[in-house]
């Protein structure tokens, strides 16, 4: 059992899941500083390339909700070890990708990788440490779900600076590859599996409806009917989905836990501050690329305080919660988010770097005091046996939320004549969204659960 592990074993399990899924998240984002390279390099517009993020965070949601069945129906070991696998073969395939084509598939075979693999380190970590210390490993696994994605591209453009972006795929095999090794002689298995079917009708459903609404936000700038048919039915999928779930003796993704309010609502404020990290880091180097002309390894070095800073304030909000609740962690975190709005908001060519690196780390440091905090909450009232569908869930949630986000603002940015108008626009879209999370937590705070 997890509760009998050893202080050894439990080190290693930490370590292997910690470590890989932050190369996972971290190559999420790696392809943020590279868009502009790759839009050139493969002749394509911004709206296809973008697509190699987006792309990635959809089959993230689409393939997360599998994690929990998969969890229950193999060993861990077996899930870990063939997760990491997947994740191997999608980044040999982009290290010798000749075309758009194959390093989209390239992208989604990591993507197929990190939709699981997320949701296992996250239940792992729940499952083997003890009630009382889950605001403390909550807070590392926090770390690295912020941490992974804000590191990504200044990793990408201290590489694209010195290589081709082929070099985003090959330089990090070696690692994932080690891990694998590792892995496969020292890493234990904890768990027994169940007689666990998985819903065919419950996959392509979940499929359907999120690919089709997701799709729909571009398909809106060619044809407005068409995409409003797509978002229509995709929808529609969506809706039959989720009443599904209700009638299922074991759903594929138990979405009656959205019942408890402690998590339906904390797992929403940590989608909208996910949307808001997403998005933001997403539009920024593309702004100082593609507007300031600076390079993707300036672009990089631009939002590496900022990573460093969410890092740090995650691990430290986590140990703070363990004592103090979500409170002052998360109001004071949504109120460092809008200060750090206001030069955003009014961005253009003569605003200097230095301006655009310090308003970028406030609001990464505001992000990682409300992140680790809504998750730890989040979790607080959900049952053990419940924690993987929890996790999917809240995972789920948070792929498919950054990818709207991360579209809609490529959308908005790319809309306008003006660049700079259209990164104006996107900003103010993240102001509403921080709007929208400060109103949920204060109902949270206002109207707590009774007991």
């Amino acid at each position: 059992m997890p509760s009998e592990m050893s202080t050894h074993k439990r080190t290693i399990v930490t370590a292997l899941v910690l470590i890989s899924t932050f190369f996972n998240l971290a190559s999420q984002t790696m392809m943020v500083t590279a868009l502009p390279v790759i839009q050139h390099t493969l002749h394509v517009s911004l709206t296809s390339a973008q697509w190699l993020t987006t792309g990635y965070m959809l089959l993230i949601g689409i393939v997360t909700p599998l994690s929990s069945n998969l969890y229950d129906k193999y060993t861990n070991r077996q899930v870990f070890l063939t997760t990491t696998a997947v994740f191997i073969l999608g980044t040999l395939l982009g290290s010798f990708a000749t075309n758009f084509g194959m390093l989209l598939t390239a992208r989604l075979l990591q993507a197929c990788a990190g939709g699981i693999l997320m949701s296992f380190q996250m239940t792992t970590m729940v499952t083997i440490y003890p009630a009382e210390k889950r605001g403390t490993v909550l807070g590392m696994s926090g770390l690295v779900i912020a941490s992974g994605p804000a590191i990504g591209p200044t990793i990408a453009g201290l590489i694209l600076n010195y290589f081709d972006w082929h070099y985003l795929f090959t330089l990090i095999l070696p690692f994932i590859i080690l891990i694998w090794l590792i892995a496969y002689f020292v890493f234990p298995n904890y768990s027994k599996r169940r007689a666990v079917r998985i819903d065919l009708l419950s996959v392509l459903l979940s499929l359907a409806g999120s690919s089709l609404t997701l799709a729909s936000l571009t398909v809106f700038q060619q044809s407005f009917m068409f995409g409003l048919i797509m978002l229509i039915a995709g929808l529609g999928f969506l809706t039959i989905f989720t009443r599904r779930q209700f009638s299922l003796t074991e759903p594929m993704l138990r979405v009656s836990l959205l019942k408890l309010r402690s998590f339906r609502m904390l797992t929403f404020i940590g989608v909208f501050a996910f949307m808001v990290l997403i998005g933001t880091e997403q539009i920024i180097p593309i702004f100082v690329e593609n507007i300031a002309g600076l390079s993707s390894m300036h672009a990089g070095l631009i939002l590496l305080p900022g990573a460093v800073a969410n890092a740090l304030f995650a691990a430290l909000a986590g140990r703070y919660y363990d004592t103090h609740g979500p409170k002052v962690l998360i109001s004071t975190g949504i109120f460092l988010m809008l200060l750090a709005t206001i030069p955003f908001i009014t961005i253009s060519v003569q605003t200097p770097i230095w301006l655009i690196t310090c308003a970028y780390m406030l609001r990464m440091i505001g992000n990682a005091l409300v992140f680790s905090p809504a998750m730890s909450e989040a979790f607080k009232d959900v049952a053990l046996p419940h924690i993987s569908h929890a996790t999917a869930l809240n995972n789920t949630f948070r792929q498919v939320a950054a990818s709207v986000s991360v579209t809609l603002m490529i959308v908005i940015a790319d809309s306008p004549s003006s660049f700079v108008t259209g990164t104006r626009l996107a900003i103010w879209f993240t102001v509403l969204i921080l709007i929208i999370m400060g109103t949920l937590f204060h109902s949270y705070l206002k109207y707590p659960a009774k007991k």
